[in-house]
């Protein structure tokens, strides 16, 4: 039976149902802080998100270190309300994309799924360059791929009386160009998938060029394109034209920035954000061109801002706003089903 590993052991992959296949429950991304434009600094230094500064905290997210700090109790509480939401509303699973570099907390993810009900999936694998040490840097790809590995096969020792093991690779992080050690990191990936057969997810550089450069990478270490997410291109591959000449690559396509509605992309500022008007029509695009089985979307939330407790759209929100939008477009609820329960679970499901 083909099954999928969560932090709470192996299920049959058919149990998973409906699927987020690219969230965060905790992470540290203040290394991505960002001064705000003037006059609003003084906005910034109140210690909350409050009704009188939420407006300014969408408009320039990466401006508010209270709002990066997600993984505070503050935010425990709130992603727990959340995701309980999510369960009550119809979703099954999570894959948790926290990696090496950014603070993953898998006794957290545990945590959650046993309060929630909800099948939580964590990811092995390396955030981008800028955010490892030195020590990391320096690894070989034979040891990455052997972390990679035995965090699969093995586990991680939480504490002593949990043992979590992970259940794809990802998000594998890189910048543009790539760093030698993203590189390594997209090598080994390759090889581990390969021989386990796991699921992979990457995160591509802020440029058109990057998704198809980690690809061939991958693909050369004997990666399945069958097996891997590409993530984040609605910010990344603007073009249609661009971005079927991807998909004819094989692997999954994911729009995962649903519920971000401001065109000012802070860590990007040349390129305008799509809103979630512009997901769908390439969702749809996607699927009128015959690739309705490489289809993946998901929110990626990692900012306090986006959850419900803080005035935002919380893990519910396609669920809720988005799959009846594209009902009323034209696809149908099989269609739907295909996208948001079969396509995470092909690429999930293994011998584990």
């Amino acid at each position: 039976m083909s099954q999928v590993q969560t932090v709470r052991g192996v299920v049959p992959s058919n149990s998973l149902g409906y699927t987020l296949t690219h969230e965060h429950l905790a992470l540290d991304f203040n290394h991505f802080y960002r001064e705000s434009p003037q006059p609003l600094n003084s906005i910034f230094q109140q210690p909350r998100i409050t009704l009188d500064n939420v407006g300014y905290v969408r408009q320039y997210p990466y401006s508010s270190r209270y709002n990066l700090t997600f993984g505070d109790e503050d935010s425990r509480l709130a992603v727990e309300k959340d995701v309980e939401a999510y369960k009550r509303f119809g979703g099954g699973s999570i894959v948790e994309n926290t990696s090496h570099g950014i603070s993953r907390n898998l006794g957290f993810m545990y945590d959650i799924s046993v309060a929630t009900g909800v099948k939580i999936v964590a990811g092995t694998g390396h955030y981008v360059a800028s955010m490892q040490d030195t020590s990391t840097l320096a690894m070989t790809v034979e040891q990455l791929t052997d972390m990679y590995s035995k965090e699969i096969i093995s586990g991680v020792d939480v504490n002593s009386n949990l043992n979590i093991k992970c259940g794809f690779i990802g998000e594998v992080g890189s910048g543009w160009p790539l760093h030698d050690f993203e590189k390594k990191a997209i090598k080994a990936t390759g090889e581990i998938q390969e021989v386990i057969g796991c699921g992979v997810s990457f995160h591509p550089g802020r440029s058109e060029e990057a998704p198809f450069e980690i690809i061939r990478l991958y693909l050369e270490a004997g990666g399945k394109a069958s097996k891997c997410v590409m993530s984040h291109l609605d910010r990344t591959i603007l073009c249609d034209d661009k971005l079927l000449e991807f998909a004819a690559l094989g692997t999954f396509t994911q729009f995962d920035l649903f519920g971000t509605e401001c065109s000012y992309y802070q860590l990007n500022p040349q390129t305008d954000m799509p809103s979630d008007a512009q997901r769908i029509a390439r969702v749809l695009k996607l699927v009128a061109e015959g690739r309705i089985q490489q289809i993946l979307m998901s929110h990626d939330v990692h900012t306090k801002h986006r959850l419900v407790a803080f005035g935002g759209h919380g893990y519910s929100h396609i669920l809720n706003n988005i799959l009846p939008r594209l009902n009323v477009r034209g696809l149908s609820l099989e269609q739907i089903d295909h996208i948001t329960i079969e396509n995470p679970r092909n690429w999930l499901q293994g011998k584990f």
